[in-house]
């Protein structure tokens, strides 16, 4: 029982990124700040890139970035373009190097540790998760 609820929690049913994935995500990405987060180049609590946004093909405009569903959506359409077998089986290593390192972000070397980082704080998230559910449960 502990095993099929932790393997749903965690994402490795074939299904879009759980929501681990993007509470990973938005912690490295801006400290998990919302509203108009800027560094440069990168804008939101996700820190989308003006390319970024426009490979997504979401529409609207950059600044809609700012709100996290939207940017959750640009990602979402970006992932979908790049890599659509990571994002339907919600692989979040593959995922967190294309978010970070582009198109071909997952064959990069420099994206490695970035997505061991939102891999590790996704499975500290589900943990914490399945420990709450299991406690509500009664399983110890």
């Amino acid at each position: 029982m502990r095993t099929l609820l932790f393997l749903l929690l965690s994402g490795q049913c074939l299904a879009a990124p759980s929501a681990a994935f993007w509470v990973a995500l938005h912690q490295v990405e801006s400290g998990g700040r919302l509203g108009r987060v800027s560094w440069g180049e990168y804008r939101g609590p996700l820190q989308i890139s003006r390319a970024y946004w426009e490979d997504s093909n979401v529409g609207g405009s950059w600044s809609d970035c700012d709100d996290l569903e939207k940017a959750k959506l640009v990602v979402e359409g970006y992932m979908k373009r790049y890599a659509p077998r990571a994002w339907a089986t919600g692989d979040v290593q593959t995922l967190a190097r294309v978010h970070k390192g582009g198109p071909r972000g997952h064959k990069k070397d420099d994206t490695l540790a970035y997505g061991r980082r939102i891999e590790m704080i996704a499975y500290e998230h589900n943990k914490q998760t399945a420990s709450v559910l299991w406690s509500k449960a009664g399983i110890q």
